[in-house]
């Protein structure tokens, strides 16, 4: 057989990649080491920088998500309905506790101490991973959601949670006994993604209406004029729009520009303060199932994976793409004043 090449300019594939969906991605905030959950039933590290699987746990269904504690440990929620913590040195995992049906995001909140969970079941919990393993002790609360959930975002102190039914929760990590907002989301269709503002500002919200809505916390009149929403990954094809889910939302950590990926195969980069696309990579194979920058910003790694929004067909097979970042495609431009 001969070999399939991966697009010019799209970056280093990794070697061993998952062989089902790839429902998510992270890098460390510490490292270049990258966690990647996997319908496949798997949670696999890699060193992104040297193409190194470093572990791989399985699990015994669809792992949904996962996220990092630090080099040593990670999380993952599954489709078994258990959260599960992973011991990266020695290979082993316990399970920090269960919801009633699959857990479908996870994030560790470094300001709480907390693993923070949302499941199909319309519940958020959240765990204290200190606890013994297997224990319900671990288990710090249950808070009911109006749908089920579908993405997760932490900055500081402050979560954002969306569900079906386009509802947003706001909650604050210090006070979980209700949301501190309720909100109904800007964009008619189904949720796909949230990803909180670097700065602690506000959120982006994509859909499968090939749409991001970018949101600001602050209720007074003159923050909530800031927000707008814009159309992206669309083509026109004999006069007719075509339009593809955003799936995944990733801000860089240094300039707080942020790439959005969609099931048209393109990663594009935007300047959220001046309202403009500042790249677009090569189309990549597949949908574009994940993203996630590095801590530093120096890569970008990109889940080239059939997300079945065609039902079951022939697709590519999914890959993992590491492409270093160039400054120009994810540094603001400055704004030319005209002549005074």
């Amino acid at each position: 057989m001969t070999a399939v090449l991966p697009p010019p300019g799209s970056g280093r594939e990794l070697s061993n990649p998952p062989n089902d969906g790839i429902s998510n991605l992270r890098f460390s905030n510490h490292s270049d080491h990258l966690l990647v959950s996997s319908w496949d039933k798997t949670v696999r590290l890699y060193d992104a920088s040297s193409d190194t699987l470093k572990g791989e746990f399985m699990h015994g269904a669809a792992v949904l998500d996962c996220c990092f504690h630090d080099d040593s440990s990670g999380f993952s929620a599954c489709g078994d309905n258990t959260v599960r913590r992973l011991l990266f040195n020695s290979g082993k995992e316990d399970i920090l506790g269960k919801h009633e049906e699959p857990v479908r995001c996870i994030e560790y909140s470094y300001a709480a101490g907390q693993v923070i969970t949302g499941s199909w079941d319309r519940t958020l919990k959240c765990w204290d991973p200190r606890g013994a393993s297997g224990q319900d002790r671990t288990l710090v609360g249950t808070y009911k959601q109006p749908e089920r959930v579908y993405s997760l975002s932490l900055v500081g102190n402050r979560l954002v949670v969306a569900t079906a039914g386009r509802h947003v929760n706001i909650y604050d990590l210090r006070n979980m006994s209700q949301p501190e907002q309720r909100r109904e989301s800007s964009l008619k269709y189904q949720t796909r993604c949230v990803r909180c503002y670097p700065n602690g500002t506000g959120y982006a919200l994509s859909s499968v209406e090939g749409r991001v809505a970018m949101e600001f916390f602050d209720l007074s009149e003159a923050s909530q004029l800031k927000k707008y929403a814009f159309k992206c990954h669309r083509k026109s094809e004999a006069g007719t729009d075509i339009v593809y889910p955003v799936n995944a939302i990733a801000f860089h950590p240094v300039y707080g520009t942020f790439g959005t990926g969609g099931c048209d195969g393109f990663v594009n980069i935007w300047d959220g303060n001046n309202k403009k696309r500042l790249y677009q990579y090569t189309k990549y194979p597949s949908s574009i199932a994940a993203l996630s920058f590095s801590r530093d910003g120096r890569l970008l790694a990109v889940a080239s994976s059939y997300t079945f929004e065609e039902g079951l067909k022939p697709h590519e097979p999914d890959a993992i793409f590491v492409r270093n970042v160039n400054e120009i495609e994810v540094k603001p431009k400055p704004k030319v004043l005209p002549p005074a």
